[in-house]
């Protein structure tokens, strides 16, 4: 642990702000460990009971202080993993001393909390991925028996809180002080900041073309040949666990380790092509859809459907989504351009979580606290839905046409790219024979387009994603399919020659893509059926 006679002085205080509060906490917290000494040595009788009690309180605080010092150890001196090693062992150390001082734990806890913001302040906040499932329930529990049912027992979800509406200021604030510094520099630079050249610095000078340096195909997958695999993705915070969905009426679940790599259970049951998916954040169950007019729930485990639920107007169900902070719900987009949130633990429809789209809705994606809701459809259009997270209502706030006609078959929101490309983004594939990234400039979901790739899109249902990690390397990148069965690296942040990498070896067109939870591995799916996985060269 930290001692804290030498806070001050740590190299994570980069704010004066937070850097202030801190240095009263510590103030107080000398004082109280006087305190708790005096108690300890018999001084203050009748305490022993309380110091006790305290310390036990204590430990556990003192654990989260670690636990978030070891989530952002990788950042620290990559090139020098023996000095990491050796800083947790010390903040290990000190934590079982300071635990047996006894300090109140409510300072420690705020003292946690000012800890978090200065690292997340120095180093940024992780990767997406792992804030979603750090903010989930996690228990033994599947996902269908922890949430709440709005419709049934509405009093259930005001016992958890009060009903919380979109944040006027979020997507505002983060914008105006993005537009303020983008005005400031030439288009397509990076934010000159310190922090960032310190991040390019702790990566060691390495380029983003040799951090995407995917070449050696490690496994193929060819169970859904001569169907087309129009969605796959990596499980939630897993390396080797992905699944694939099928025109043949069935989804797979794969896994590559232990080796050789092999399909581990088929999602049998659709009476139609399967069209979309998703995996909740616990990874238990899946959710598709089909042009059988079906969504189904799937246990992940052993591949039982859960659940049918049939579209009340009988019509194709084309994508899907969950909720991302209450995987209870799934919102499901159909061929009558109608958009419809679901609650899954009943099957039934939410009150006021339905609206129309102009179009078919062909794609869903929600920002990342899983408030502002886009849908794309057949007709080029972009909407943006506010969702209310106490009732599962939608409320539609604005509207993009990318191109009349063109259908907009991919949506992946990121609230930001790297360190250096701070704005909330949206990427898009619009079968404009290009890859669109837009800014997002409010906390409506207003669109302002930032760049676009060129790509072989036309017609297909082609679809791309950001890289999952934040990146130390100058740059960001994104990754998309392609008509020409080809899967294209883009950095976002260079104006010319903007193809960090171009893989080859599919023989139709590329339809989806998906990173594993550390880069390692990258996975691709095409109109053939073929699943190739992609090994990220070793150096």
């Amino acid at each position: 642990m930290l001692n804290v006679n030498a806070v001050n002085h740590h190299p994570d205080s980069r704010s004066s702000t937070s850097v202030t509060g801190l240095v009263t906490v510590c103030h107080v917290i000398r004082q109280k460990k006087q305190r708790w000494r005096k108690a300890k040595e018999g001084i203050c009788p009748g305490s022993g009971f309380l110091f006790t009690q305290s310390a036990c309180g204590m430990a556990a605080v003192w654990q989260q202080v670690l636990a978030v010092d070891a989530r952002y150890n990788a950042y620290r001196t990559p090139t020098f993993p023996q000095f990491r090693t050796q800083y947790i062992r010390r903040r290990s150390q000190l934590l079982r001393e300071n635990a047996k001082c006894g300090f109140e734990p409510g300072l420690r806890r705020q003292y946690l909390k000012l800890r978090s913001q200065l690292l997340a302040l120095r180093y940024g906040p992780l990767s997406e991925q792992s804030s979603f499932r750090a903010s989930s329930v996690r228990s033994s529990r599947t996902t269908l028996d922890r949430m709440e049912d709005f419709e049934e027992d509405p009093r259930a979800q005001g016992a958890r809180g009060h009903r919380r509406s979109v944040s006027r200021g979020s997507y505002q604030l983060q914008a105006q002080m993005n537009r303020a510094v983008y005005d400031e520099r030439p288009p397509g630079s990076l934010v000159p900041t310190s922090v960032a050249e310190a991040s390019r610095a702790m990566a060691g000078d390495t380029t983003l073309s040799e951090n995407y340096a995917f070449a050696g195909m490690h496994h193929i997958f060819d169970q859904h040949v001569d169907s087309a695999v129009p969605r796959l993705q990596f499980a939630n915070d897993d390396k080797h666990l992905l699944a694939c969905c099928s025109l043949d009426g069935t989804l797979s679940i794969m896994t590559l380790s232990p080796p050789p790599p092999s399909v581990k259970v088929t999602l049998k049951g659709h009476g139609g092509p399967v069209t979309d998916f998703a995996w909740s954040l616990s990874n238990d169950i899946i959710v598709s859809t089909s042009l059988d007019g079906t969504l189904r729930i799937w246990n992940t485990e052993d591949g039982r459907c859960i659940r049918e639920v049939r579209d009340p107007e009988s019509s194709e169900l084309l994508c899907c989504t969950f909720q991302p902070m209450n995987n209870n719900l799934t919102v499901v987009g159909n061929s009558k351009h109608h958009l419809q949130v679901v609650n899954i633990s009943t099957g039934k429809k939410v009150k006021g979580g339905s609206s129309k789209l102009t179009g078919r809705v062909l794609s869903l994606s929600f920002d990342a606290p899983g408030k502002i809701l886009w849908a794309g459809d057949d007709r080029g259009s972009i909407f943006s839905f506010l969702f209310d997270m106490a009732t599962g209502k939608l409320t539609k706030a604005k509207r993009l046409v990318v191109s009349e006609g063109s259908s907009i078959c991919s949506i992946s929101a990121r609230s930001w790219i790297s360190r250096e490309a701070r704005d909330p983004s949206l990427l898009v594939n619009a079968c404009v024979n290009k890859l669109l990234l837009y800014r997002v400039v409010d906390n409506e979901g207003t669109l302002q387009l930032k760049r676009s790739f060129p790509i072989q899109h036309g017609s297909q249902l082609v679809h791309s994603i950001f890289c999952p990690l934040m990146s130390f390397r100058q740059g960001a990148c994104v990754v998309t399919g392609s008509e020409d069965g080809c899967v294209y690296f883009f950095d976002v942040e260079r104006n010319t020659k903007a193809i960090v990498n171009k893989l080859q070896g599919h023989g139709g067109p590329v339809l989806d893509v998906s990173f594993n939870c550390d880069e390692s591995l990258l996975a691709s799916a095409d109109s053939t059926g073929m699943v190739i996985i992609w090994r990220r060269e070793q150096k």
